[in-house]
């Protein structure tokens, strides 16, 4: 039986595709499940990745989660970036509520975060969690985008570290085959479909993404979050692309 891994991108706010391709893993991918060695991710496809790993039976919570976060960034004179606004302190409660207690246990060698270097700019990919707090550390790393989510890059094992899309946005494991999630249009195995008029690609820290007026406006709702309804139709379109993956691969229960 051949061993599957699942990666998803760095994302922010589109992590909501995720989401819904994870739904229909879980309602519909028993054959990939049952194969699945680990899960990869940067950013929000780290968060995501988590999730699957360690408490599936929370998928409904975090999407809940993930649309009330981004209306409250919507309500924000500035976005996210709006004075007194602690973009990362809500997502650290989210996490303590989320993650169970053995979420680090469950996490260990299954788990791989990607993160960046703040010094250096080189990349490291993680899956080693003595504790539940380090787990948690280095989700948050690898979601904050300097500036955006605060000013202090996050502390993990003693260094200091920022986003992991800056680097390495969609990691591939090297045991096995990596299925690849994006919300992005492109080479992924699970994706939009491309429907602009060019075939150009762009590589976006180890994304391949097709160049198009519907990439650029996906790339911005990263950061700025659409309505609820649009997130509700992303989250779904994310369920749609993972089913029809399933059934191109044979891989539908």
């Amino acid at each position: 039986m051949t061993i599957l891994n699942l990666s998803f991108a760095a994302c922010g706010f589109m992590g909501i595709y995720h989401l819904g391709a994870v739904g229909a893993f879980l309602r519909h991918g028993d054959k990939l499940l049952g194969s699945l060695r680990a899960c990869a991710g940067a950013s929000g496809g780290a968060l995501v990745a988590a999730v699957l790993i360690t408490a599936p039976d929370k998928l409904e919570h975090c999407t809940e989660f993930t649309c009330k976060f981004a209306e409250s960034v919507r309500q924000q004179r500035f976005g996210a970036i709006t004075p007194g606004f602690n973009f990362m302190l809500i997502l650290r409660e989210a996490l303590e509520e989320i993650l169970p207690s053995e979420a680090h246990s469950l996490a260990s060698e299954r788990l791989y975060v990607s993160i960046t270097h703040c010094r250096s700019g080189k990349n490291h990919i993680v899956s080693r969690f003595p504790s539940r707090d380090e787990l948690i550390m280095a989700l948050l790393a690898s979601s904050f985008v300097p500036l955006y989510a605060g000013l202090r890059p996050v502390e993990f094992s003693g260094q200091k570290w920022i986003d992991g899309g800056f680097t390495d946005s969609l990691p591939i494991l090297p045991v096995g085959r990596t299925i690849t999630v994006s919300p992005f249009a492109g080479l992924q195995d699970v994706c939009p479909v491309h429907r602009g008029r060019f075939n150009t690609q762009l590589s976006l820290a180890n994304m391949k993404i097709m160049f198009s007026m519907e990439n650029v406006k996906r790339l911005n709702q990263a950061l700025f979050p659409p309505s609820l309804r649009t997130m509700h139709a992303i989250c779904e379109e994310g369920h749609t692309d993972a089913v029809r993956f399933l059934k191109r691969e044979d891989l539908m229960s």
